[in-house]
């Protein structure tokens, strides 16, 4: 993912919060077998520290590649819009020359992926997974021995990845004018159409936090 200097991160804060506001969806990305193309598989995951927590169906084709390659990247993306040109155009040309251009949100994991097979740690990893999704903990206990998960484990594999990169990005045209940023903010949530106000918020969080944006001096 490039990234471009007004686009990257502010800190660490800045996109482990996003994460935690409720991205724990993505698609985790493994390298393909000798002469075939990568595996993109959608799923719902958990922090374990500064790790990650996955779970799949057994049958799930993607074993194969992780367990002959466990390199893989967990990519996240969320808080996007497409933005008209005629809302990029400067003052001093016609608004139908304006650009357009993509906003969003991103974060990629590198990790080293670990198969989790043994039962009990797989009932672990579903107990901190639950604790993650249905907090109010209205499900049945997780237990190898106990239905209805303890028939179910067989079915599934685990996976703990551990994070050993994260690049992040949040693409919301900071190297633009604050009075750019705010239009265009107020533009998006004007028009409130898919993750319009989402997106139109973290433009703004940034802008609040950013003001004008200046390069940092080499």
């Amino acid at each position: 993912m490039f990234v471009q200097p007004w686009d990257a991160a502010l800190d660490e804060a800045e996109w482990q919060t996003w994460i935690k506001e409720g991205h724990d969806f993505g698609q985790l990305v493994v390298n393909g077998l000798p002469g075939r193309p990568p595996a993109v598989v959608p799923t719902h995951f958990t922090g374990h520290g500064p790790d990650l927590l996955v779970h799949l169906a057994r049958p799930n084709p993607v074993w194969a590649a992780i367990e002959h390659d466990p390199n893989v990247v967990l990519s996240v993306i969320g808080d996007y819009a497409f933005i008209p040109g005629p809302w990029r155009a400067t003052p001093d040309i016609p608004a139908h020359d304006g650009v357009p251009t993509s906003y969003y949100a991103a974060v990629q994991f590198t990790c080293h992926a670990e198969i989790i097979d043994d039962p009990q740690a797989k009932a672990d990893l579903l107990r901190r997974q639950l604790a993650h999704f249905q907090p109010d903990g209205d499900h049945a206990p997780v237990e190898v021995d106990q239905p209805p998960y303890g028939r179910l484990l067989s079915g599934i594999r685990g996976l703990h990845l551990e994070v050993t990169e994260v690049l992040a990005k949040f693409k919301y045209d900071d190297h633009k004018p604050a009075e750019h940023r705010a239009a265009v903010a107020d533009r998006l949530t004007a028009r409130a159409r898919d993750l319009d106000i989402p997106t139109a918020r973290r433009q703004q969080q940034r802008l609040d936090r950013i003001g004008p944006w200046k390069p940092t001096p080499r």
